[in-house]
Formats: structure tokens, C-alpha cells, sequence
């Protein structure tokens, strides 16, 4: 929890006006607020990162495509609910200060460029999706012709990072990210720990983009040793207790070796859960970059083809991997059911 405190708090009704909501809050100390921030987007991650600055002591606006959602959240919490990103700027004291948590690609860039409308000169955008980092570097310039600063966040955590605290990896000037430092320092989980500059705009979203390509190896290792022992069933090994032991002491303990001991508990089978294996597109890009850079990332570049062979409900290349032992050596072929 950061060192921040709610020394004021402040209700908004549902059935306010934004003009309303306005003006309560400019009768008080803006002092008495770590910070003004807007969250765009309240799905899993983006509604938590709300939640933590509340209880961190910022004064939040939200909005959400869907206004219920944004609605149930303001109840909960205390929140500002919007409607519009027009709504949101309002409600906002500038220098205002904006986190977009949308999906990456048309979703981001549209609402971006509604923002870039509505906003003004010393203004701040936040981008804490999983943006390509390119893209970050395009709208970083052409947001600097308009005044407003632009800021890539890279961010990890999950569902957990409600209670855990966010892995914050972020790009753009010095100046711009020193103002928002109460911010980093309540979503990170420490004041001091857990999140920091790592270059100018783009850097945010490289480094994330890296860190999960990485996460794609990992976990495919983890997947492929659990496999195997899987597969010796004349050990009858119960691999949950196996997941624990190596949790302590291991040299391959980790926090997503907890996460698989804690799947493995109930169902060592994982009868309910479906071998499709998505991804959201850092493993590709991560690849890319390597291929672009002459830089060899074979354990990374192969758990994302392991992903996509996933997703098979039937490979051809395995059918005629088949017929070709059939015709040059004869090898008997498995026939379709």
C-alpha cells in the first residue's frame, strides 16, 4: 500500500452530473489528494489498478464502454463515474492526467485519438496496454505537436495485482514520469520496488514485450517437465506434492511454479480445462524484434510455435508426415475416425 493517505473523502451519486461532480470536488483542498487520475477501461486489470489508487488515496475517474460496469464499480469504491471520454476530461484538474487499459491495437488507437481532441497543452496520456512498442513512438510525436506528453507503461501482475501490487515498466521523459510518481508508487508493490524508467517513449512496451516472451519459455519448460512426469505412470507420481517441493528450496522455484502447484491441487488431470493455448501478441513481436535484430531466441521463438500447434484440432503437416513414411518405407498409417 503506498505511504499516500485518503485524507478526504468523496461520494458521487449515481445521477450526478458531471458539471456537479466539477464542482464538489473544486471547493476542497486539492492538497488533500495524492493524486487527480482517469482509468479508461474497467476490465480485470484496469478495474483493479482503480481499486488499489482508491485505497492509495488518488481521486479516481473511470469509464467503461459499458456504463454498468462503470456504474457497479463507483459504488464499490467511491470512484468519479463517466460516460464519455468528453466526461472524463471535464472531470478532470489539469494538468490532467490519463491510463489507457483497453486492448491493444484499434481499440487504443481510437480512443487515443479522442483523447488527443479533448485534452490539452501539459496534459498526460498513459498507455498501460500491451501496445507495440513502434506505435507508442508514433503517437508520442504526434501528440508533442499538440503539448500533451505521452507515457508507455508495461505492465504486470494479473489478477493478483490488486492485492500484490503491478510490475511497472515504463517509458517517456524523465520530467513527465516524475510527476506521476505517487501513481507508479500505489500500483507498484512497494513505494520503492517493483517499477522504475527503463528509457524514453517505446522502452515500456519493449521491455514488457521482451519480459513476455520470456514468460512464454518459462512456462512452456514448466509445461513440457510436468508432461513427462505425466507420462511415467509406473512412478504414479502425484505431481501437485512434486509442484510444493519444488516450490522451496528449488532452483526453478518461482511465482509461476506456485500458480501450476495450485492448478495441479484439485484436478492433477486438468480434466475441465481445453488445450488451446492463446496469445495475446508480445511472444510474436518478441520473435520479430530477435529475427530483426540477428539476435538467436530459439526457446522463445519455439513455445510460440507450441502455442499455435495448440490450437490444432488436427495438423496436416502430422497427415502427411504419415503418408510419407507409408511410401518410403511402407510404415502402416493410423486411419481417420
Amino acid at each position: 500500500m503506498s505511504r499516500y493517505r485518503f485524507a478526504h473523502s468523496m461520494q458521487v451519486l449515481h445521477g450526478n452530473t458531471i458539471e456537479n461532480v466539477k464542482n464538489n470536488s473544486e471547493g476542497l483542498n486539492k492538497g488533500e489528494f495524492s493524486m487527480d487520475i482517469a482509468i479508461i477501461g474497467l476490465g480485470k486489470m484496469g478495474a483493479n489498478m482503480a481499486r488499489r489508487l482508491v485505497k492509495g488515496g488518488h481521486r479516481v475517474v473511470a469509464f467503461n464502454k459499458s456504463p454498468e460496469t462503470t456504474r457497479n464499480l463507483a459504488a464499490e469504491t467511491g470512484l468519479v463515474a463517466t460516460t464519455s471520454l468528453k466526461e472524463v476530461v471535464a472531470a478532470l484538474s489539469a494538468p490532467r492526467t490519463v491510463w489507457v487499459m483497453v486492448p491493444s491495437g484499434a481499440a487504443t488507437e481510437a480512443v487515443i485519438g479522442e483523447l488527443a481532441s479533448l485534452l490539452t497543452s501539459g496534459d498526460t496520456i498513459i498507455d498501460g496496454g500491451n501496445t507495440f512498442y513502434k506505435d507508442d513512438i508514433r503517437r508520442a510525436a504526434t501528440l508533442q505537436e499538440k503539448g500533451i506528453q505521452y507515457v508507455d507503461v508495461g505492465t504486470s501482475g494479473g489478477v493478483w495485482g490488486l492485492t500484490e501490487g503491478y510490475s511497472l515498466m515504463i517509458g517517456g521523459e524523465t520530467e513527465a514520469i516524475s510527476r506521476l510518481n505517487p501513481i507508479f508508487e500505489t500500483l507498484a508493490p512497494a513505494a520503492d520496488q517493483g517499477w522504475g524508467r527503463v528509457g524514453p517513449v517505446g522502452a515500456g512496451h519493449f521491455v514488457k514485450m521482451v519480459h513476455n516472451g520470456i514468460e512464454y519459455g518459462l512456462m512452456q519448460a514448466y509445461a513440457e517437465g510436468f508432461e513427462i512426469m505425466h507420462a511415467k505412470k509406473d512412478f504414479n507420481l502425484d505431481l501437485h506434492q512434486i509442484a510444493e517441493l519444488w516450490r522451496v528450496g528449488s532452483v526453478v522455484r518461482s511465482w509461476l511454479l506456485d500458480l501450476t502447484a495450485d492448478a495441479l491441487k484439485s484436478d492433477q488431470e486438468l480434466s475441465e480445462i481445453a488445450g488451446y493455448v492463446a496469445d495475446s501478441g508480445e511472444g510474436r513481436w518478441t520473435v520479430f524484434e530477435a529475427i530483426d535484430l540477428d539476435v538467436p531466441a530459439p526457446v522463445i521463438t519455439l513455445s510460440l510455435q507450441q502455442r499455435f500447434i495448440s490450437r490444432q484440432k488436427e495438423s496436416y503437416a502430422a497427415k502427411l508426415l504419415a503418408a510419407m513414411r507409408n511410401q518410403f518405407g511402407g510404415h502402416a498409417i493410423k486411419k481417420a475416425e
